[in-house]
């Protein structure tokens, strides 16, 4: 399972990231016309019904042809994905089981079912189980009332280990096997319902840090700049996912350090923010200096936008995913960073697979064999970290086409511009 920022977030703590969906907007925010920002999320469409079942249908086309009998998922994206049903992950199952043939089956604590029902969009199979009961006998039940008697259960790749384990105890007849073929089969290529909402999620996070840039002023801390980002995103309709804020010496470390920072002539100022319509989303990062760049940061900048550019010509359908981290990082290597993931250079992976998950398989990374194809998502991220001075990043995510990639966000125009 990969951590997202999200997750950095709410565990780190660190000073240069703003856990910002908990702050309330400044008033410094208020005063820059925040009121006047469009909501550009009030004609985004959500995913269907119709979509979602064709989704579960293209689920068991491929559970067919691996010879699965049935999928399980619990609560969370891939849930939500196949079915519509959002809930949280607690001590208590709440699953969902995709058979091969035959309609889905639900399975929840008996106190949960009124909530859960409401969130149904098709299905109406739910069991329930009370605190002294087994829900994975539940499970085992949905699974015999399809007419499974053995064969293999492919278990969602983030289902966590006490349910693989009660699930197997449970059906013992069947043979548990990783379910990533069948998960990352559908989920990795994204239909154009889901690119629209994407789309719409980028436009309002590039719209947020336009408002931002204008009102960025030295001084400022980084909680307060994450303020008025969240707070704009909020505006412009997105829910804000994370908002990091990264200045001076922070920048150079990708997600950030223990150090106050404030905004300061000649500093860099890297922010990496997102949002999500209708659960999928954004992430984008941009970098400049406050005041007047020097001659080091103009040229470590113009080296990660080149970097960008040649992310975006290697990546053509067919090409192994891996490929294109190999193709920037050697251009870093040739201009003197590195090498490999040494710094000073680029000491994360080129970028990852996004949707409604901020990060999702596969990644741009070394060594990643997947061939690209049309649908796939990714953020195109790279960077040049100096410990010790400072970092630039700049992300932008694409999605596959027949002709190639395209873009989200168009990419930053120069470091003195940094939105055009």
């Amino acid at each position: 399972m990969q951590l997202t920022k999200r997750d950095l977030i709410k565990a780190s703590g660190l000073i240069g990231i703003g856990a910002a969906s908990n702050f309330l907007p400044s008033a410094p925010a208020r005063a820059a016309g925040i009121d006047e920002l469009p909501n550009l999320a009030k004609d985004a469409v959500p995913i269907s019904t119709d979509e979602r079942k064709a989704r579960v249908a293209k689920a068991q086309k491929l559970m067919r042809e691996q010879g699965v009998s049935a999928l399980l998922v619990e609560a969370g994206s891939a849930m939500v994905y196949f079915t519509g049903i959002r809930w949280w992950r607690s001590e208590r199952l709440t699953g969902v089981v995709i058979p091969a043939d035959g309609d889905i089956g639900v399975v929840t604590p008996f106190f949960e079912e009124p909530s859960i029902r409401e969130s149904m969009s098709f299905g109406d199979d739910v069991r329930t189980w009370h605190e002294h009961e087994s829900p994975f006998d539940l499970v085992a039940g949905i699974l015999k009332d399809r007419g499974l008697t053995g064969g293999k259960l492919a278990i969602e790749e983030t289902v966590r280990h006490f349910i693989v384990d009660g699930v197997a105890n449970a059906a013992p007849q069947f043979d548990i096997v990783p379910g990533q073929s069948i998960t990352r089969g559908c989920r990795m290529y994204k239909s154009p319902a889901e690119l629209a909402l994407m789309q719409t999620a980028n436009d309002i996070t590039m719209a947020a840090y336009a408002h931002t840039y204008a009102n960025v002023e030295n001084g400022m801390t980084p909680q307060e700049v994450s303020t008025m980002m969240s707070a704009a995103t909020t505006a412009l309709g997105g829910n804000v996912g994370f908002s990091m804020v990264l200045l001076n010496e922070a920048s150079a470390y990708p997600h950030g350090s223990n150090q106050p920072q404030v905004v300061q002539d000649g500093g860099v100022v890297l922010m990496d923010c997102g949002c999500s319509v209708h659960d999928y989303e954004s992430d984008i990062s941009r970098t400049w200096v406050s005041g007047e760049a020097s001659e080091k940061q103009r040229r470590v900048w113009n080296t990660v936008k080149r970097g960008q550019e040649l992310a975006m010509e290697t990546a053509q359908i067919g090409t192994a995913a891996g490929v294109v981290d190999d193709v920037v990082r050697a251009y870093y290597e040739s201009e003197g960073f590195g090498p490999g993931y040494k710094v000073p250079g680029l000491s994360h992976r080129l970028g990852h697979g996004i949707g409604m998950d901020g990060h999702e398989p596969v990644n741009f990374v070394h060594g990643e064999k997947t061939p690209l194809a049309p649908g796939m998502c990714f953020s195109n991220e790279p960077g040049i970290y100096i410990f010790g001075e400072f970092g630039i990043r700049m992300e932008d995510c694409l999605y596959m086409t027949e002709d190639g990639p395209q873009l989200f966000s168009a990419l930053s125009p120069s470091i003195d511009k940094p939105f055009g």
